[in-house]
This record gives C-alpha cells, sequence and structure tokens, in this order.
C-alpha cells in the first residue's frame, strides 16, 4: 500500500501532540462540538479523516484498524512527533489501540472515548445485520444513533447525524470498516500495556458500557482507568461536549508516574 497522508486538521500549539481519530458513522468533524473549547496552549491536536471518510472518501483501502493504525504513525512521523497521546471514540478507538500495539514506546497516553474494545465487538444476528444494512440504508443508521443515545435525542439531531453520516463516508468502506473493528480480536497485543488509558463511555450506551470496559480494557491496561458520563451515550462530543473536554484533558495532563 502506497504512503497516504490523512487529512486532518491543527489545532493549537501546546507541547502535548494529540492526534483525534474519529468513529465508524463520522468523519472528523465528529469532534466540532469541543474544538472550540481545547486548551491549545497545552495541547496541539490533530484531527484526522481516516480512509472512505471526509477528505479521504475517495482513499483506497484497505479499509482496517491495522490500516488505520499505520496511517496514523505515518502522519504523526509527518508532523515530526516523536511521542504524542491518542483519543479515539468508537472505533477510532480500536485504531488507536492499534497504534499502541504496534508502538507503545511513542504513546504518552491513550484515551478511548466509548471505544470498541481491541477483542472486537461481537453483534448478535440481529444487531450485525442492522449495521451491515447500515452501509446504505438511512433508517438502519437512524435507529443506531437513536438506541445507542438512550432513545430521548431530539429528531432534528438524529436527522442531522445520518444526513452528516452519508455526506462524510464512502458506502463501500463504511461497511469493510465494520468486519475488521467488530470482527478482529489483538487484545493480546495490548494485554498487559503500561501506557496510561483512559477509557470515557456514556451512561446511556447500551453496547459500550462500563461494564464491557471493566471486562476488557481495564484488565487489558495495566494502568486504565474508567470513567462513566451520566448524561451521556455513545456520542459524547455532541451530547455533553464540556464534562467530556474537562476529564479527558484533565487525564492527559497527569503526570505519568
Amino acid at each position: 500500500m502506497a504512503s497516504f497522508l490523512l487529512p486532518h486538521t491543527l489545532l493549537g500549539d501546546g507541547p502535548h501532540k494529540v492526534l483525534a481519530v474519529h468513529g465508524w458513522l463520522a468523519d472528523r468533524s465528529a469532534y466540532a462540538a469541543v474544538l472550540p473549547d481545547l486548551d491549545l496552549e497545552s495541547f496541539t491536536y490533530a484531527v484526522v479523516d481516516l480512509r472512505g471518510y471526509g477528505e479521504a472518501k475517495d482513499a483506497a483501502g484497505p479499509y482496517t484498524t491495522a490500516q488505520g493504525a499505520a496511517d496514523l504513525l505515518d502522519l504523526a512521523d509527518r508532523l515530526g512527533w516523536d511521542r504524542f497521546s491518542l483519543i479515539g471514540h468508537s472505533m477510532g478507538g480500536c485504531v488507536a489501540q492499534r497504534v499502541v500495539a504496534a508502538v507503545p514506546e511513542r504513546v504518552r497516553r491513550i484515551v478511548g472515548v466509548s471505544p470498541v474494545p481491541a477483542g472486537g465487538l461481537a453483534l448478535p444476528p440481529e444487531q450485525a445485520e442492522l449495521f451491515a444494512a447500515a452501509a446504505e440504508d438511512a433508517g438502519s443508521r437512524r435507529i443506531i444513533f437513536d438506541s445507542t443515545t438512550g432513545g430521548n435525542r431530539p429528531v432534528a439531531w438524529l436527522d442531522r447525524m445520518v444526513r452528516q453520516s452519508f455526506d462524510t463516508s464512502d458506502p463501500k468502506a463504511f461497511r469493510a470498516w465494520l468486519d475488521s473493528w467488530a470482527g478482529e480480536d489483538f487484545h493480546t497485543e495490548v494485554e498487559g500495556s503500561r501506557v496510561p488509558a483512559l477509557a470515557v463511555v456514556g451512561a446511556l450506551d447500551p453496547a459500550l458500557s462500563a461494564e464491557l470496559m471493566r471486562q476488557t480494557w481495564m484488565r487489558w491496561f495495566v494502568r486504565a482507568e474508567l470513567v462513566e458520563l451520566e448524561r451521556a451515550g455513545h456520542y459524547e462530543m455532541d451530547e455533553t461536549p464540556l464534562e467530556l473536554i474537562r476529564v479527558v484533558e484533565d487525564f492527559l495532563r497527569a503526570e505519568e508516574a
């Protein structure tokens, strides 16, 4: 696979470098609600588009978490970032864990925001069908947004999220990404990692829950922490942006023991 520079937005000029990775249902605009209130004196953020999304919508595959991690490392190299932290939402959390598996010595800290575990996510048959159908079907994507945020978000927000999701993703890439993040198990490659690792979950998310993190993330990362946001579901950046920023940046600022 030829080298490919991930499209990205650079924010801030702080000494602590951070790569931020979006999830399955959005491009880097998923972080739009938190960007105005980030600490840009302490951190420099690179918010990326993975292959098949946003400005990389037409990029060739493979559309896998392993390739996503390789692309992130290539971007870090081009930016001259020898060490950096990672933030990954949902699928992006899985990609971020791939980076930890590949180059743990380069990762200062990792934050998973409703992260898919490194062991993948076993989907019951009906749910697997729903997720697969979401590649082409707007109704399926809407059900996913609604069911993972407690079923009580505004209709206009659900409509916007679905519309934005289709506008910023390629259907074939979207479907291929599903097979990778849901079906691949590389947890033995991160198990025992001493990279400080924070998982942030929303109490209204029935799938990527605090209990799932206790069974996976908290067991595999030696220096793991878990925070549950009571008012959030799966899309914390939109649902509780200020709470998310506070939790994440406080963790990133913490001194390494």
